[in-house]
């Protein structure tokens, strides 16, 4: 089981999250992950750091925590050819430590950027699945030439990689892109907070049917879930707009270790191994300190 921090991009500027994550690093947390929003979810006091420069910082600042991108969406305001040299060459600088999670995009990063108009899911999980073969021939082949429903290339060369290419992660709230996951990555993304059902009934038997379907086993995929966690009083602050039993329903709300672990549990039960903790307070230090001094050494001894 691997314990990991969310870095809040939308809620902190880069400096301040590169001190966080390092802290991360430091208290002892396994892995940190960036989302890659070009804008915030709010626009007053909100930040969109660019996750690729962000994370080249943040490998040269620390020594061995995994670092990832959970998520970027290789599809609408990035070419795949420049997500794959972007990422190979975060792959070259700290090899077997860059995990790159992908997703189907959100209107909100790539309408803005771009001025598309934003299409079906169908047509983004075509994006999403073309441009991770093209990503992957960009990593092993040379002078690659492609000719895809979306995407083009000419005798393309990423000439700085990694000798093992960079792992895919992608993200799925449903059953078609859990089967995805399941099909081509080495990794499975989701959040947490949903109901049990979602997991146990749906996006985990998906996964194991793309599986499957792939001739894959099924250990050959990680299965990470970002666990959103907060104390009462910080999650009250946050959520003033609305009741604390409908924010506390999508969060882990409690300042009491034990009852995180039992609240913890449950996804770990559903065959989660890679667990990310996201908390929305404006004291990170506070979080990532009490976090790893009380709640992760009970779930590594508890869990496993």
């Amino acid at each position: 089981m691997k314990l990991g921090y969310k870095a809040s991009a939308e809620q902190f500027g880069p400096r301040e999250l590169l001190e966080f994550s390092c802290l991360a690093e430091t208290v002892g947390f396994d892995s940190v992950f960036v989302s890659d929003h070009f804008q915030p979810w709010k626009h007053t006091g909100g930040h969109a750091p660019y996750s690729f420069a962000w994370l080249g910082a943040l490998g040269a600042k620390t020594n061995q925590v995994q670092i990832g991108t959970s998520v970027a969406t290789p599809t609408f305001r990035y070419h795949p050819s420049v997500v794959a040299q972007a990422v190979g060459t975060l792959g070259a600088m700290f090899p077997d430590r860059v995990i790159f999670g992908v997703g189907t995009g959100e209107s909100l990063n790539d309408v803005p950027a771009t001025g598309i108009k934003w299409p079906g899911f169908r047509e983004r999980q075509g994006r999403l699945r073309e441009a991770i073969l093209l990503m992957r021939r960009l990593w092993t082949e040379e002078r690659v030439t492609f000719d895809g429903q979306y995407y083009r290339t000419r005798g393309a060369t990423i000439y700085d990689r990694p000798a093992t290419p960079v792992p895919i992660w992608i993200a799925a709230s449903g059953p078609t892109a859990a089967a995805m996951a399941g099909e081509l990555a080495e990794g499975f993304i989701c959040t947490s907070g949903k109901g049990d059902t979602l997991y146990r009934d749906t996006l985990l038997p998906k996964v194991e049917e793309g599986l499957q379907r792939a001739g894959r086993p099924g250990n050959s995929i990680e299965r990470m879930i970002e666990m959103n966690v907060e104390d009462p009083l910080e999650m009250e602050k946050l959520a003033a707009a609305l009741p604390l039993e409908r924010a506390a329903s999508r969060w882990i709300v409690s300042a009491d270790p034990e009852e995180q672990l039992a609240q913890i549990r449950p996804y770990f039960e559903l065959g989660f191994t890679h667990l990310v903790f996201h908390a929305p307070g404006p004291d990170q230090s506070r979080f990532l300190r009490l976090y790893a001094e009380q709640v992760l050494p009970l779930l590594r001894a508890k869990l496993g």
